[in-house]
């Protein structure tokens, strides 16, 4: 759709306070923002980063409380998301810009739009939880505070090379050849995510779409009995086999027909006051205009080796920011990249202020918990 043709999101489904604006100018991006706290000049700048398949919407209950609190909040729709536009849905366009450190420009761009030099706390949940990590590793002098949510970070890749500066003995084990050649035939979803053809299968799943999202919003939150996350052992397929479907899926079964047999009954829909269904119709409505493309190309993007390799630039570098780390207990994200929960509390973050497992969350926690979120998130940001 032309930039012009799109008008901002609805006031009718906004919370009061909230507005949808576009800002110009932003590494290329006419990006869409909701955004509260605007009115008054100067309040310290929060900035809130979503994650996949998610929107500047899954803010709607942070922006209120911190504009409250006296902040100038803004949620983006990201590069490949909702009302931004300026990026393509080919899958053969190039995806460099979907690299972490584009994606930092991506986020240092919106800021200065806006006027500003500083952000108080850049705020991150789920693919957003990185994008966070990344802004605060790379430009700490501008984002001043990290909270994580739901992926924790365990540091920059390190370089292929062991503590002695040898490389190592040989390369290392194919998990993705070891998870198909299972028992039970695996595949990665990151990896299935990546493939061609995979954004046109979310978009016309057999179920519907608005039916298709209800049932994967609700197969990773703590509505689903099934999520009782532990840690996992190694990056093995034995181990990553002990993760749920919707993070290692049966080989050969898309993501719709994963999730199908997780459908929540009418009641439980009737019941699920996080995401009613006027609310999951605001996600239906956006996927069904932008499609999925632009948030599978931040799969392809992590998954790609030359984007890891860039990385390894970081290597040995930390947060050196103060930092908090809040997710749902019943989330298996936590531990989907085994060991990355422990090296985060061991030093990757060297200010970590806090890790907090809320009970009565799953995936999603900044809207299946927004009270408690919101009352650890105002404390850390006001906290010296």
């Amino acid at each position: 759709m032309p930039d012009a043709l799109l008008a901002p999101l609805d006031a009718s489904v906004l919370p009061p306070g909230v507005r949808s604006r576009f800002v110009t100018g932003v590494n290329g991006l006419r990006m869409h923002v909701l955004e509260a706290g605007f009115e008054t000049p100067g309040r310290p700048l929060v900035l809130l980063l979503h994650g996949f398949p998610e929107l500047a919407y899954s803010w709607r209950h942070q922006l209120p409380a911190l504009a409250a609190a006296g902040h100038h909040a803004i949620a983006p729709d990201l590069r490949g998301y909702g009302r931004t536009t300026g990026w393509s849905s080919d899958y053969d366009a190039p995806i460099t810009a979907y690299r972490w450190f584009a994606l930092v420009r991506d986020a240092l761009a919106l800021v200065l739009a806006l006027g500003r030099r500083r952000v108080h706390a850049v705020v991150g949940h789920d693919f957003g939880s990185p994008l966070a990590a990344w802004c605060a590793l790379l430009r700490p002098d501008v984002f001043a505070r990290v909270v994580l949510m739901s992926a924790p970070f365990g540091g920059p890749p390190g370089l292929p090379f062991d503590t002695d500066g040898k490389p190592p003995p040989g390369p290392a084990p194919d998990v993705h050849a070891a998870l198909a050649a299972l028992p039970r035939p695996r595949q990665h979803y990151q990896w299935y995510y990546s493939g061609r053809g995979v954004a046109d299968q979310m978009a016309q799943p057999p179920q519907g779409l608005h039916a298709f999202l209800r049932a994967y919003y609700h197969h990773k939150s703590a509505d689903w009995r099934g999520n009782q996350p532990q840690p996992l052992p190694g990056w093995t397929a034995e181990a990553l086999a002990m993760l749920p479907t919707y993070y290692v899926m049966d080989r050969g079964v898309d993501m719709p027909a994963t999730v199908a047999p997780h459908m929540p009954t009418p009641a439980q829909v009737a019941d699920c006051h996080w995401l009613p269904e006027a609310t999951l119709a605001v996600y239906a409505a956006e996927y069904a205009r932008s499609g999925f493309q632009g948030g599978l190309n931040w799969y392809r993007s992590s998954t790609d080796p030359e984007g890891q390799a860039e990385l390894q630039l970081m290597a040995g570098r930390c947060i050196d920011v103060p930092a908090l780390f809040i997710a749902g207990a019943s989330d298996w994200g936590i531990h989907q990249r085994p060991g990355a929960l422990a090296a985060m509390q061991a030093g990757a973050c060297r200010q970590l202020q806090g890790c907090h497992l809320l009970p009565g969350a799953g995936h999603w926690v900044q809207q299946e918990q927004p009270e408690a979120v919101n009352r650890l998130l105002l404390g850390f940001l006001q906290s010296a």
